[in-house]
């Protein structure tokens, strides 16, 4: 905790309002997110497809606008995306504690998912501007307070949702009321300077389309995300198998959120520093990576219950989830560097909104398809393949992510190349720039 307190003050007031609202941001996305599916279900009666198209629609509303949020953040600044996307998330809490038709919900579902698609590339994109050569160590102490956020979220819920869900949803809009009011009286304005000609936004758009090593970059981080987001999908579903079908899961399920979550919290600096010392951003990337992938050997050693025990099968989960932490706090600050690398310092925000957009696509897909492998590999008593198929994605990201670094595509002179490539469509060839100021 001292050593996350010394970092912390170590940055100007703009980073350390911007990690102090992530945290407050994720406190109040997690105390009422895992448990909506429980209430429309229950206490509103809509049917499971209607479930579905209402996380859907969230889903979608973020993932799918990621990059117009970061082109508006680009064109407009940073502090007016990120104050508009905490208001967004303010009307559509209150409207999940007030409504209770399908169509208003579906709107207070797509206002909750476009607030964060309006919020998180200006997020980014301000931290790393005010971080400037500190951003890889901003982006460490940036993910402990996101992972704190995560952490504490649920349980604050928990407390909550056992009195109404409609109480826990106005406690989290009202804690985006106070992050409104902090970041309007707090956070100086920052936004991208212009000094060429104003462009288009399909101009805009093209200038990132055509940047082929963060293209290239972007798609082979998809596995990093399917990967990850195991937490929520494969790694519930696993230990709903070991506790066997006539005992709660609820207590195993935790535990892999506290353990995954306090590995990040505390890992974090460790972490980062050693990487730091020994390579750079593209390297470390790849080696975060390769323990990501790696994550998923012990539950292919002890697929079930039946191989080694309960405990055992409990055990490797737990280390699975781990493992998974440690891999994600090792890609997660140097993966944010990148992007701004890759970027040449030009379009960051809208940069980061393609990039989401991205492995969001990735994530959708993957996870579709890990929830049918599992269950068509579960029934037929194959447990192993569905770690060793996830393994296998891991090491098909870790060679993109090898074959770019060491081509030397993930470094600062071809993003920088690439970027003056495309110049000309930014500045019609007048060879005026576009930069963020420090």
């Amino acid at each position: 905790m001292k050593t996350l307190l010394t970092k912390f003050r170590s940055f100007d007031r703009p980073s350390q309002v911007l990690m102090v609202n992530q945290f407050s941001i994720n406190v109040g996305f997690y105390m009422l997110m895992p448990y909506l599916a429980g209430y429309l279900a229950g206490p509103l009666g809509l049917a499971a497809w209607a479930v579905g198209l209402v996380l859907g629609m969230r889903n979608f509303s973020q993932q799918g606008l990621f990059l117009l949020g970061g082109t508006l953040a680009d064109r407009l600044g940073y502090k007016p995306l990120i104050v508009a996307g905490c208001l967004l998330r303010v009307a559509g809490f209150v409207l999940l504690a007030t409504v209770e038709s399908l169509p208003a919900i579906l709107l207070a579902s797509a206002a909750t998912g476009f607030a964060g698609a309006l919020f998180n590339p200006a997020v980014r994109a301000y931290l790393a501007a005010d971080a400037g050569p500190r951003r890889v160590e901003a982006f460490a102490v940036f993910n402990v307070f996101y992972q704190a956020g995560i952490l504490l979220g649920p349980l604050i819920g928990l407390a909550l949702t056992t009195l109404d869900f409609r109480v826990t949803s106005l406690v989290a809009a009202t804690i985006f009321a106070a992050l409104t009011i902090v970041q309007i009286w707090t956070l100086p304005a920052h936004r991208a300077e212009i000094t060429a000609t104003r462009t288009s936004v399909l101009d805009d758009w093209q200038v990132v389309m055509a940047n082929r090593p963060f293209v290239l970059f972007a798609l082979a981080m998809i596995g990093s995300y399917v990967l990850s987001f195991q937490i929520y999908l494969a790694l519930p579903l696993q230990a709903a198998v070991v506790v066997g079908d006539n005992r709660s899961d609820t207590a195993l399920v935790t535990s892999l959120f506290v353990v995954s979550g306090m590995v990040a919290i505390a890992g974090q600096f460790r972490i980062t520093s050693w990487l730091s010392r020994r390579w750079g951003s593209g390297r470390s990337v790849v080696i975060g990576m390769a323990i990501m992938a790696l994550a998923f050997l012990p539950l292919i050693a002890v697929p079930s219950p039946s191989t080694l025990g309960g405990w055992a099968a409990a055990g490797a989960l737990i280390l699975t989830a781990a493992l998974l932490a440690v891999g994600t706090a090792a890609v997660f600050p140097f993966e944010m560097d990148t992007v701004v690398t890759l970027s040449g310092g030009k379009l960051v925000a809208t940069h980061y909104g393609f990039y989401n957009t991205i492995v969001g696509v990735g994530i959708l897909l993957g996870n579709l398809g890990t929830g049918a492998v599992f269950g068509i590999l579960s029934a037929a008593h194959l447990g192993a393949l569905i770690w060793a198929i996830l393994t296998i994605v891991g090491a098909a990201s870790v060679s993109a992510l090898y074959l770019l670094d060491r081509s030397a595509r993930l470094s600062s002179p071809p993003a920088e190349n690439a970027v003056n490539k495309t110049d000309e469509l930014l500045d019609g060839g007048s060879g005026s720039d576009r930069k963020v100021p420090s």
